[in-house]
Parts: structure tokens; sequence; C-alpha cells
């Protein structure tokens, strides 16, 4: 491993002491300063200066740190730059042979003897708008559309393809629990999207052989205060070379042209998802839309060690959720109108009444104003008599 360092560090034009950088937790020194070109070079083993190594699916990654402690210049107290700590990492594939001395065989490649252990990983994920990463959260308004991403890593086991074979939509993560809403069904057809009001569909090409993705529109179910949804879905693999058929499939319904398409293989092997017969029934999952009956649920760990030359298939039940779905309101309700309306309605009689006693009162003043008028006219005119 061989790591050069400008000694403009910070790029602001002010170098740095060589003596206050090191690599690694046991702190290194360097091996070589390039004057000419301001630089610092550190030449280690990949094991060396407290280095860490971590095993992923496809890589052996090993890990360590450059460090830069500042130290005083010579009768100062002072520092003018804070210290800091860059990671490096080194990534190596675990595909190919990582040494520098590699060796020809003469039986079987160097990858094919590599962890023949390891297990598929299926994962289901709600990913952001394009796909670009997971989403952060989980919250949901109705009119949005779910992004979602069906994956396995299949380490050494390469050439396999992923089905999506059922999803089932319910308010706990046990799918068989009631209600539940069937959004894909009958091995592979995305009968969700046959709705007019929907238009969930597979993405088609696939990103890759061992990832599907497909978008849901965003609902809940009728009646229910928790506006909570779990997701689980029965993801299976198969060998890549196997071609796609009614059993093995991703199919979305195209509302232009009124018929069923798959994301590979020919347009017959979706013909099954219109007459909701897809082959044997202990090979369906089948859950009636109208009905909501469960049907027999399924599941297998995966093996270990997955032969597929053997088992065609390897399958197994991945949730997602739960997923919060918030309902928005007016700031005023229909109830809140009403009573509204009533508290006016029982108001109206008492102002009634009060415009009832202003009337008499002002009667009654023009009544005794006229008594006066008269008594006056009769006291002026009674001399004369």
């Amino acid at each position: 491993m061989v790591i050069t360092v400008n000694r403009d560090l910070f790029g602001t034009g002010r170098l740095i002491n060589v003596a206050d950088l090191s690599l690694g937790p046991v702190s290194c020194k360097y091996t070589s300063l390039n004057p000419v070109d301001n630089t610092v070079t550190f030449s280690a083993g990949l094991h060396e200066c407290g280095s860490t190594v971590q095993m992923t699916p496809d890589s052996l990654v090993y890990r360590t740190v450059l460090s830069y402690n500042p130290t005083p210049a010579a009768n100062a107290v002072i520092i003018r730059t804070n210290p800091t700590t860059i990671p490096i990492e080194c990534h190596y594939p675990r595909k190919e042979n990582v040494s520098s001395k590699a060796i020809k065989p003469t039986w079987a490649p160097f990858v094919s003897t590599v962890s023949a252990e390891e297990r598929l990983a299926f994962s289901l994920r709600l990913m952001n708008d394009d796909w670009s990463a997971e989403r952060p959260f989980t919250g949901f308004q109705l009119g949005d559309v779910l992004n979602i991403q069906a994956e396995v890593t299949t380490g050494s086991h390469m050439g396999l393809r992923l089905f999506v074979d059922s999803c089932v939509a319910s308010l706990t993560p046990e799918r068989e629990a009631s209600p539940h809403y069937s959004i894909i069904d009958f091995n592979g057809c995305l009968v969700d999207g046959r709705l007019d009001d929907a238009s969930s569909a597979f993405i088609t090409p696939r990103p890759r052989q061992d990832m599907l993705r497909f978008t849901v529109d965003v609902f809940r179910f009728s009646g229910d205060a928790s506006n909570l949804i779990y997701i689980t879905c029965h993801l299976k693999v198969t060998p890549v070379e196997q071609a796609p058929d009614p059993l093995n499939k991703a199919c979305s319904f195209n509302k232009a042209g009124n018929i069923w398409s798959p994301v590979e293989g020919t347009r017959d092997i979706c013909s099954c998802c219109e007459t909701r017969n897809c082959g044997l029934l202990v090979h369906s999952r089948r859950i009636n839309h109208l009905d909501r009956w469960a049907g027999r649920r399924f599941r297998r760990d995966v093996s270990p060690t997955p032969d597929l030359s053997s088992e065609k298939e390897v399958e197994v039940d991945v949730v997602v959720g739960p997923l919060f779905l918030s309902i928005d309101q007016g700031p005023r309700g229909v109830s809140e109108d009403q009573e509204e309306t009533s508290e006016g309605a029982a108001e109206k009689p008492g102002m009634m009444v009060g415009l009832v006693s202003m009337a008499a009162a002002v009667a009654l003043a023009a009544i005794a104003l006229g008594v006066v008028l008269i008594h006056r006219k009769c006291g002026r005119s009674s001399p004369l008599a």
C-alpha cells in the first residue's frame, strides 16, 4: 500500500510539518519526502500499521487512517491548524487473486473456489424517486407511488435470476392476517396494476438479473384507523439460463394495449394472469381480491449451500414495513360545520326575542310622546273657551 500526501493538505498554500503526519493507529512515519513536488509518501503492507480487514460478499476491504496532529513551533503556544484524520480504504475483488504473484491454475480457476458456503441474501427495500438510494423514511400519502426493489446477493453463485412470486399487504407482518390485499399474485402477475385506478407495474428492463423493481400506487385499508401497512413478498431465484415460464415470470398489465407484458420472455407466459390459473395449486399463493381469502403460506429457509443444479428454485418471504399513511384533512370538517350551524340555529330564538322587546319599547315610547303632545295642545286651547 503506497500513499502519497500533498504537504498543502488543506489547500490553503500553507505547508504542513511532515513530522505531524502518521499512518494507522500505530502511527507509522513516512518513508520518503519529495521537496520538489512537496509530497510525502507512506509505504506499508496491507496488514501493517494497525490496518483492519473486512470481508464483504464481493470484496476484501482494508481500512486505515492518515492522521495529522499539529504541534506548536519552537517556543510557541499556538497552532493555526486543526488535527484531522483521513480514512483510507483499499478494495480488492474476492473473485480474483489478490496476490501480486498470481498462480496459474491447472484444474480449476481461482474464482470457482471462493467460499462455496455463502448464503443467498434476499432483500426488499423502499427506494427514492430516482432509485439511486434507499428511502430514508416510510411516511406516505394517498397519491404517492411506492418504489420497491427486490434483490438477492448471489455471492459466488453466479447466473441467478430473481422473481417476485407474490406480494401481500396487511395490517401486521403476518401475510395471512385479515384484512389483506394481493399486490402480486399467480406466480409473478402484478394484479394491482389491473385495476382501473392503479398504474402499478414492473420496471423494464431489469438493472440486473438478480434485481427486480416495481411500483405500487399507495393505498389504505378502508375502515382502518391505524394507517399502517406491511408488505410481505415471496422472492425466489432460478438459474439465469432457465427461460421464464408461467411459474417464473414478472408480468405487468399494459392498459394502453389491454394486454399483459413480461419483463423478459414471451407474452404467452403472462396469459394465465388474466385467467388466474398459472399452474398447479401447490405452486400458487392465490388471494381473491373480492373475498380476500388467504392462500397457503409457504416458506423455505435458504440452504447455506444452495445447489441449483438439483433444486431449480430457492425461495424466501421478506417483509417491508410498517408504512405510515398520513391522511390530510381540511382545517374544518363537516361535523364542525354542522356544529356551528346547530349553534347558530340555537341562537336565533334569542335574537328574535330581543328584536320584539326593542320594537315594543319603541312603540310604548311613541305612545307616551303622543299623550304628552295632546295634553299640551289641550292646555293651550282652554282659555279661549
